[in-house]
């Protein structure tokens, strides 16, 4: 039987915040914006909480019916950056400039952490400009369901749609391990790596569309 996705509303937000919360308790990035396993714990979820409102909001949210896995994308018109983070569109309205969005969020999730508005920063200032393309933002599979294709699934059912529409992908791979599966999957390095201060290294990758 293959994997059933569906895309969540509102009424699961809870569900994917604490999706991604668990699936990226381990993450090298996570690990890094949120330094220390007890501090990571009590913290972590706010961040993914503000994830998630924003892609809600602004994107779309891909979920597989025994909620175990979730993708996170949103829509990038041409000649727009992605923004910077969660939250970047919030209090535009009110004259506040989109730049805001990361101050906005480290002060809502955790106002001592300079990290919290640094990852944004530094993967907008890596994000392409210029061409409308999907940005996946997050895909989280819970530890135990990994391994089972569930992230392969919920990307391609987003990539097929890519492919017939014309429209190319991006994302930033937070491992080795994330990188080789999306080469799989048709993206490729952009060349320009971005190492977080004291960090990790993350790969921009882009996938232009296939054609039938």
């Amino acid at each position: 039987m293959g994997v059933v996705i569906r895309t969540a509303g509102e009424d699961d937000r809870e569900l994917v915040v604490r999706l991604l919360d668990e699936a990226f308790q381990d993450d090298p990035v996570s690990s890094w914006v949120f330094p220390g396993t007890e501090y990571r714990r009590r913290t972590h979820h706010r961040l993914m909480a503000a994830f998630a409102d924003a892609v809600l909001a602004d994107g779309r949210v891909d979920l597989t019916e025994d909620g175990a896995a979730c993708a996170l994308w949103l829509p990038v018109p041409a000649g727009e950056p992605a923004g910077d983070g969660p939250g970047a569109k919030q209090g535009s309205e009110s004259g506040e400039g989109a730049e805001d969005g990361p101050a906005r969020i480290r002060a809502a999730v955790d106002p001592e952490n300079e990290r919290v508005e640094l990852i944004a920063r530094l993967t907008d200032g890596i994000h392409p400009s210029g061409r409308a393309h999907a940005y996946l933002w997050m895909i989280g599979v819970v530890p135990e369901r990994q391994g089972e294709g569930l992230g392969t699934a919920l990307i391609g059912t987003v990539l097929d749609r890519c492919d017939r529409e014309g429209l190319p992908a991006y994302l930033e791979a937070s491992s080795a391990r994330g990188r080789a599966l999306y080469e799989r999957l048709g993206f490729e390095f952009t060349g320009r790596a971005l190492d977080l201060p004291d960090g990790p290294r993350m790969w921009p990758m882009w996938r232009e569309p296939r054609t039938p």
